[in-house]
């Protein structure tokens, strides 16, 4: 068995795939088409197969012919609510949704390794569950996965995963021991005052000046009471409020955010901080404040061990492996990540000679789909393969 040829030779079939399903982009949850996909493909494959877990999400077992651990292969499925503006020939179909995350790659790879381990399954040692999950990017799809199949992970000896990434140009491979994502939850505030003529502010309590301090003041959770030697972020990424009137105080404001950490504690701490931030500076104005918390994954945390192990399998394939930056966003792979033992690691995929090294999640977000692929996907492969033998 030789994976670096087998997966060269599929790399027409695997850009393909991925722009197909560039093409055909669906949100979280509703990828019916993308999930349809890759059930056909895994049980033409001969893999046993599960679909609709979670809704739209996939599995696949296959056992190889000699006695060995089980590797989870974890990919993401779905797509982000953008206008796509590449104007590339494969960009997407559906007006406001695009790939812009790369896991149209992810399943693309995934699904690739799956081939090539089908074709040479008496030569591979122990089980492997190729999960495609849904619903990433709106931090819910692995949580679903797990709550419907409650067993999923009790047979997993290990799991490995990885993210294309533009930050860095093809070639480039890194990975962390320890927490390299961080934990992301998400919330909606909402401050309910009282509405009346804007020439008139005495007679209202005007939700928008209530909003306004509020934001600022919870900048200094981070600034002024989080030790300056750890890390968190507290971001308001949307404020609205009234109907677009210049003569109008509005009734209500609504605010969304997020708070992203690494430590238990501080996330804990920052949570009911944030809470108490909010009812308490509202009440001050004369509002009311609610908050409306969404708990989302945990810190993604890869095992030391098992780190050690892809780095040497990293330097074999590609010569070297660097050190990945932490990094305050959020990925739900740490839902599995949290029940066993894993690594998720990251592959360079910009190419700037080309104009495909805009930033994830931007409209413009395009990756060096030929040569990102193969590498990525000799990655995974052989990263599998040594965790089965461990």
């Amino acid at each position: 068995m030789n994976i670096k040829l087998e997966l060269e030779a599929l790399q027409p079939s695997m850009v393909a795939m991925r722009r197909d399903f560039h093409s055909h982009p669906e949100l979280g949850f509703q990828e019916f088409r993308t999930s349809k996909i890759l059930g056909d493909h895994l049980e033409q494959l001969g893999f046993e197969v599960e679909r609709n877990v979670g809704i739209t999400g996939i599995i696949g077992y296959l056992r190889g012919g000699k006695p060995g651990k089980t590797v989870m292969i974890r990919a993401d499925i779905d797509a982000l609510p953008i206008f796509e503006t590449t104007g590339a020939s494969y960009a997407s179909s559906t007006p406001g949704v695009m790939h812009a995350c790369g896991h149209d790659g992810h399943a693309t790879i995934a699904a690739h390794v799956a081939t090539v381990f089908a074709k040479n399954r008496n030569e591979l040692s122990g089980t492997f569950k190729f999960v495609f999950q849904p619903a990433e990017e709106v931090v819910g799809g692995a949580s679903a996965m797990l709550e419907q199949k409650t067993d999923l992970m009790d047979d997993v000896d290990a799991v490995v995963g990885l993210h294309l990434w533009n930050d860095k140009p093809v070639g480039w491979v890194g990975v962390r021991a320890g927490a390299v994502m961080a934990a992301a939850d998400s919330f909606t505030i909402t401050i309910k005052g009282k509405g009346g003529h804007a020439a008139s502010p005495h007679q209202a309590i005007d939700p928008v000046v209530v909003a306004a301090h509020l934001i600022t003041a919870l900048q200094t959770l981070v600034s002024r009471e989080t030790n300056p030697t750890n890390t968190a972020v507290v971001t308001i990424a949307s404020l609205k409020a009234g109907e677009g009137a210049s003569n109008i105080i509005p009734e209500s404001a609504e605010l969304r955010g997020t708070l992203r950490t690494f430590e238990s504690e501080l996330r804990s701490r920052l949570t009911d901080r944030i809470k108490e931030m909010t009812v308490t500076l509202s009440s001050a104005f004369g509002a009311t404040g609610s908050i409306d918390w969404v708990d989302g994954p945990p810190p993604v945390v890869n095992d030391s061990s098992l780190t050690s192990l892809f780095e040497q399998v990293a330097r074999d394939v590609n010569g070297s492996v660097s050190t990945a930056d932490q990094t305050m966003g959020g990925e739900d792979v740490a839902e599995f990540l949290a029940r066993k033992p894993g690594v998720f690691f990251f592959v360079g995929s910009n190419d700037a000679a080309t104009g495909r090294d805009k930033a994830h999640h931007h409209p413009g977000f395009d990756f060096d789909d030929e040569r990102a692929l193969p590498l990525a996907a000799e990655l995974l492969a052989k990263t599998a393969l040594e965790f089965s033998k461990i």
